[in-house]
Formats: structure tokens, C-alpha cells, sequence
């Protein structure tokens, strides 16, 4: 447990979600992938990730009187968390959507008894996992609603009830690195609202987490919107003459160039390791402008993980099996792996 936060940090260069499993509402192949196995994990390692980022949920295996998590379950995720060791990987867990008890409840209303409740989840699991080593790091939540600086002191109340949870459990706890998030872990609201990191009775023991989709037409949605339709075509070697309406109109590679600056600026640079615990865009089967569509892809995921990496930003790609097939583990889009492995070193 001698390893700071940073120096943790500065060992990951490329990581990647196991999602839509354990945080699955109805149990872990409720969404349709299988259990995690040791197999899967060692082809993870195999191919080159250094971390595994390991969305949980909890609240649906816990008493609703007594917040008592299942000790099934604890035992599923401590089973899961040493295949990863086993690999030596370094592991990110969480407390996920979770059906939203804190991720939707930033607010002065709802903070004694969320941060009550945040505090009774993270004893037990820091309890269970206690023994563990340093490559096993907390995430106190996913991505929590907060967008205005009234939200800010309940944002705060709850990191801090995880941490303190963790650092009272004793043991290697005491000194296990911890990750908060920004507010809707968004990059600009990391600069706008949040003002300092929470108290810690360790000594460089946490990390700041945000997320990546920038567009969010061209990163995230399906369908188009009435706030806005989707973007097929993205970067500036990749605009489409066939379907000029279907081009990024913002989000390119200049803001990408200047949130990852601004993490390193505002956080890194003081110390403070910052990973991107979620990024990652995906092909759709729609547009009439597929190469440059899918050009658009590839080179989307090979760019923000560049300039993350360049300004000291861990990256953690959001994967729900479009990447890896989870039952063959073949590899489902070999073009995206090539641009992940070539930009962080790995080939």
C-alpha cells in the first residue's frame, strides 16, 4: 500500500469498463452478457489494458430497512475483484446508477440520508474487500447529477462519507486510493464548481474522475433529439459531402485540446491524478457515408485517448461488449483496439 495516487496513475495507460454487467438492474446477465470469468479478465491483460473499471450496483442486494448488502453478492464482487488481482490488474469499484439513490439526489433535501446510507454501503463493502492490495481502488460514485453550485455541499457530504467509511475500516483501507467524481463528472463543471478535494486523514490517496462524450450527438445518442440530431461524421479530415447535415458542429478536436488541458491545469498539475473513467463512441449502421462514418469512429477514440494521455489523464474506454465478445473473446472491432493499443504505447 506504499504506491500515492499518482504514482498508480502514472502505471495505467490504457483501461477499460466490464459495463453493463455488475451494475445490471436484475442481476449480471440481466443485459444480456454473461459472468465475468477469470478468462475474460486474463484477455484483457493479454491484449493490454493495465486496469479494469468495475461498475457495481448495490442497492438491489441490500435490506431497505438495514442497508445490509447480501453477503452473496459480496462475495460474487470480492470473487470478481481477484480475478483482476489474479491478473495483476489494477481495479476500479464503484457504486454505479444503482437506480439512482445518490446519483439523482444531490440535493439538501435528500443529504443526511444519502450520505447515512453511503456511509453503511461503503463499511460493508470496504469491510469485505479490506485485505486486498493497492491495485484495488474505490470510486465513490458514478455520475452524479449536480450541475449548480447549490448542489455542491451534498456532492461534497457524500465523497466525504466515502471516504471517511473507507480510511474507518483500518487495514489497508487506510491507505487505498480513492476516487470522487465531478459534478455529472463533466469536464466543464470540474473547472466551474468544484473548489477543492475532500478532507483525508491519508496523504495523497485520491483521484478526481470525469467522463468523455463530447459531442454528445456523435459519442452517445441513438436517435436524433429535439435539442439536436445525431453527428456521423467527426474530426477535420472526416466531413461528409453526401450528408453535410450529419457533421460534428462542435465538440472536435480543439475542445477535446482544451478540457484535457484544463485537467491537467486544474488538477494534475497540482497534484491531483485525474482518470477518464468513462469515454468511448460507436458505429451506427445508418449513415449513408459509412468509410467516412466509420473513419470517424476509430479516429474519435484514437484522438481523445491521444490527448488524455498527453495531458496526464488516465483512460478508462466504456465497454459493454461492443469491443471484446464476452463469451468468445474474439475481437469485435479490431480497428478501435488497434488505435487504443498503438496510441498508449501497447503495440
Amino acid at each position: 500500500m506504499t504506491s500515492t495516487a499518482a504514482q498508480i496513475s502514472s502505471k495505467i495507460k490504457l483501461a477499460i469498463n466490464i459495463g453493463n454487467t455488475m451494475e445490471a438492474s436484475g442481476g449480471e446477465t440481466a443485459w444480456g452478457n454473461p459472468l465475468i470469468t477469470q478468462d475474460l479478465v486474463n484477455r484483457y491483460k493479454s491484449l493490454g489494458f493495465d486496469a479494469i473499471r468495475l461498475p457495481c450496483s448495490w442497492d438491489q442486494y441490500a435490506d431497505k430497512t438495514t442497508a445490509k448488502i447480501s453477503s452473496t453478492w459480496l462475495d460474487r464482487v470480492k470473487a470478481v475483484v481477484q480475478y483482476c488481482i489474479n491478473a495483476n490488474l489494477y481495479i476500479v469499484l464503484n457504486i454505479h446508477w444503482d437506480g439512482g439513490w445518490l446519483e439523482n439526489h444531490i440535493d439538501e433535501a435528500s443529504k443526511v440520508a444519502v450520505a447515512a446510507k453511503q456511509k453503511a454501503f461503503w463499511q460493508q463493502i470496504a469491510t469485505h474487500l479490506r485485505d486486498f492490495d493497492e491495485h484495488l481502488i474505490f470510486a465513490s460514485a458514478n455520475e452524479p447529477a449536480a450541475d449548480k453550485a447549490a448542489q455542491m455541499d451534498a456532492l461534497m457530504a457524500y465523497h466525504q462519507a466515502c471516504i471517511d467509511a473507507v480510511r474507518a475500516t483500518g487495514g489497508r483501507n487506510a491507505y487505498r486510493t480513492v476516487v470522487v467524481q465531478s459534478p455529472s463528472t463533466n469536464t466543464e463543471y470540474a473547472v466551474s464548481l468544484w473548489t477543492n478535494m475532500p478532507m483525508d486523514t491519508a496523504t495523497d490517496r485520491l483521484m478526481f474522475e470525469i467522463h468523455y462524450y463530447a459531442p454528445s450527438q456523435f459519442a452517445i445518442i441513438t436517435e436524433d433529439q429535439s435539442w439536436g440530431k445525431m453527428f456521423y461524421y467527426w474530426g477535420r479530415d472526416n466531413h461528409s459531402t453526401i450528408q453535410p447535415d450529419r457533421n460534428a458542429t462542435w465538440g472536435e478536436e480543439d475542445y477535446v485540446d482544451q478540457q484535457m488541458q484544463a485537467m491537467k491545469t486544474h488538477f494534475i498539475d497540482k497534484g491531483i491524478p485525474v482518470i477518464m473513467g468513462e469515454y468511448g463512441a460507436w458505429r451506427k449502421t445508418t449513415p449513408l457515408d459509412l468509410p467516412k462514418h466509420n473513419a470517424s469512429v476509430t479516429y474519435w477514440n484514437k484522438y481523445v485517448t491521444q490527448q488524455a494521455l498527453a495531458n496526464g489523464v488516465v483512460p478508462f474506454l466504456w465497454d459493454t461488449g461492443s469491443l471484446i465478445d464476452r463469451t468468445t473473446l474474439a475481437i469485435k472491432d479490431a480497428d478501435i483496439l488497434d488505435a487504443l493499443l498503438t496510441t498508449a504505447g501497447k503495440k
